[in-house]
């Protein structure tokens, strides 16, 4: 019986989940790997002895039964990874004006926590916690139930900004701004994004939240696996070169810029522009590339990773956002001397359970124009006006660290940092992106990318389709793979999973 053929560029969350599924189901799936290691935002890195997380630093609705959890049982991700709680009574923590507000998990633990902050906005606060819910569980990809989606909640809050919405549910204005704290995991922007991505983060996070003992390159590792005892492959530093079409579809891929490797479906899991690099095929109208060309994508970000001296510094199980001012917003507009307006900190979880952190990360926005002077490098060959940028800069996150954590400083062994060109280098993301292609209400569908091309067998997954995050990644894979298998047949395919795992 003949095997049908998948191919998909790229070994990001996106690529490796869509693998696991079509070769679950039958098809001879191959994934390449341009880098040396698979994973895209999954990967992990290790500096003398330290390991530490590149992308995906925590996880949300991962307790039995939660829809994570119900979508990486399926994955059969389960067995080859271990997770630690954060803390329930405050998973993120918003430093907001010299005031820290804790968000707790659950709604009467959120609720109830906000209340004692802002105790005349309780029933404000039912209203907005149960909006955010109202409109997570609108989609039903989103909370994988076997129901159709209420197109009616989904559209008006894909169309309405998260500022809009809230101010007019909050009528507190310091509380509206404490709601939209953890911003820079998706990189909002006051009166562009929409709502409904705010309603997902919230929720997903809101129900648990969790990190990875060892480091997310884990789940990367169990995809692979799962991919070649189904039959298929995973190769690394494999690149493909280009898609190759004949006039009505597309046949195969070119690796290496010689090897063919004929394809019945083709996945890209790259950022949309490097894919439309692989196509030379007319059916890609000039139209379409420059409307993709044309979408804006969400900041970059500066990274300092941390390495702590052993036993000095005790393990932080929540996420820290800080912010210079008395708002989150706007922190992609600074200036060299307002440079950094906000930052999130973080511990990693190397074993279970941790005492002392052994290492961590800051991250605050930085704009790709910065990096001009060094456009055209490659990785290791920039020179010391490189490194003395990053230097100054990292000096500068750290110094606002040690106003929020005094004496963290005495406990950092030593330290590394990354850029927007470093995060170019590794992910191909235009831009040197957090989170690929912007979201915005402003330009109804023009910004938005389908998991469809032009070519009819060619699809696109990962996190610039339809939504980022671990979550929005996965909702991505069922809407490409749907394509093949349809989303209903995927949907009691998990339904039965986590049946048959009680």
């Amino acid at each position: 019986m003949h095997r049908k053929k998948v191919v998909i560029i790229g070994s990001g969350l996106g690529g490796l989940s869509c693998g696991v599924i079509l070769a679950k189901n039958g098809f001879h799936v191959t994934v390449l790997e341009k880098e040396s290691q698979i994973g895209g935002c999954l990967q992990c890195f290790t500096r003398c002895g330290a390991k530490f997380e590149t992308g995906m630093h925590f996880i949300g609705s991962a307790r039995k039964g939660q829809t994570l959890h119900r979508f990486l049982n399926y994955l059969e991700v389960f067995d080859d990874i271990r997770l630690s709680p954060l803390d329930a009574s405050g998973y993120d923590v918003v430093s907001l004006g010299g005031e820290k507000y804790r968000f707790a998990n659950g709604r009467e633990g959120f609720i109830d926590q906000m209340s004692a902050y802002f105790p005349r906005q309780r029933d404000n606060l039912c209203k907005y916690f149960d909006l955010v819910g109202q409109v997570a569980h609108a989609s039903s990809l989103h909370s994988l139930n076997d129901v159709e989606s209420d197109a009616v909640i989904n559209t008006k809050y894909q169309m309405r900004s998260i500022n809009a919405v809230i101010e007019e549910v909050i009528s507190d204005p310091l509380l509206a701004k404490v709601l939209v704290g953890n911003l820079p995991l998706y990189a909002a922007e006051r009166d562009k994004t929409p709502f409904s991505t705010h309603a997902f983060i919230m929720d997903f996070y809101n129900q648990s939240a969790f990190r990875i003992v060892g480091g997310s390159d884990a789940v990367a590792v169990s995809m692979r696996k799962t991919i070649e005892r189904y039959g298929g492959s995973v190769f690394t530093r494999r690149k493909a070169t280009r898609i190759v079409c004949v006039e009505t579809n597309a046949v195969g891929v070119e690796v290496g810029g010689g090897d063919f490797l004929p394809a019945d479906y083709v996945i890209s899991d790259a950022h949309p522009l490097r894919t439309l690099e692989l196509i030379e095929s007319p059916i890609i109208r000039p139209a379409y590339r420059r409307r993709l060309q044309a979408i804006p994508q969400t900041v970059g970000g500066f990274s300092v990773y941390l390495d702590f001296k052993a036993d000095t510094l005790p393990y932080m199980n929540y996420n820290y956002y800080g912010y210079s001012g008395n708002t989150p917003w706007g922190c992609e507009n600074y200036d060299g001397k307002s440079w950094p307006q906000g930052f999130l900190y973080m511990h990693f979880c190397d074993r279970m359970p941790m005492r002392y952190a052994n290492s961590g990360v800051i991250l605050s926005y930085m704009r790709m124009e910065e990096l001009k002077p060094w456009f055209g490098t490659s990785v290791g060959h920039r020179g010391d006006s490189y490194n003395k940028f990053k230097e100054e800069k990292a000096e500068s996150l750290l110094d606002s660290l040690e106003r929020h954590f005094p004496g963290t400083r005495s406990c950092i062994n030593t330290y590394y940092t990354s850029t927007p060109l470093t995060y170019l280098d590794y992910t191909g993301t235009e831009g040197g992106s957090l989170y690929g292609v912007v979201k915005d209400v402003t330009a109804g569908p023009a910004y938005r990318v389908s998991h469809r091309t032009r070519i009819p067998n060619v699809l696109q997954a990962g996190q610039n389709i339809n939504s980022h995050g671990m979550l929005g990644v996965l909702v991505g894979t069922i809407v490409a793979c749907s394509e093949i298998l349809t989303a209903q047949k995927i949907l009691n395919q998990i339904a039965e999973a986590n049946e048959e795992n009680g």
